[in-house]
């Protein structure tokens, strides 16, 4: 077994990390959709940088949470690849942050609440596992997800 897959088989290290997306994504409210994103180095479980939706705030179509850590995480590591390090985040990615986590080489991807609508880690594309791209990433969803679904559920809930 590769260091990869051992740290994506850890349960206590999958959902404190979780955890903490979690409390980013509580960070997006009251204005915007309620995901939140680390980026964790899977060789010392150090977090390289986290990320929440400010889509609302900077009027930036690209603020979604996955997108902003990556780009903190390409500056402070000073290198466009994150082969090392495992995003986690509360929804499902969709194709654009999913695009954007396969151009950063990204090692794996855990999630927490699927997303029927858009998501491309197997709910509608998995574009992780797609032979004809350059890179693929191990995926693992359902970490937290009632957690993760409950906190965009009442998101939504107080819209309608």
């Amino acid at each position: 077994m590769n260091e990869l897959s051992s740290f994506l088989d850890q349960e206590e290290t999958l959902t404190r990390y979780m955890s903490r997306a979690i409390e980013l994504a509580q960070q997006s409210l009251p204005a915007d959709i309620p995901i939140g994103a680390v980026i964790v180095s899977f060789e010392d479980g150090q977090v390289v940088a986290e990320g929440f939706n400010t889509r609302q705030q900077s009027h930036d179509a690209t603020d979604h949470a996955e997108v902003i850590a990556v780009r903190r995480a390409c500056e402070k590591l000073s290198s466009k690849r994150l082969n090392d390090c495992v995003i986690f985040t509360t929804l499902e990615p969709c194709i654009m942050c999913a695009g954007s986590l396969i151009q950063a080489h990204i090692g794996a991807v855990v999630f927490g609440a699927t997303d029927p609508q858009y998501g491309a880690a197997g709910s509608i594309y998995n574009f992780f596992v797609d032979p004809r791209l350059s890179h693929n990433a191990q995926v693992r969803g359902g970490i937290l997800k009632e957690e993760c679904a409950t906190l965009i559920n009442d998101f939504f809930a107080t819209k309608r």
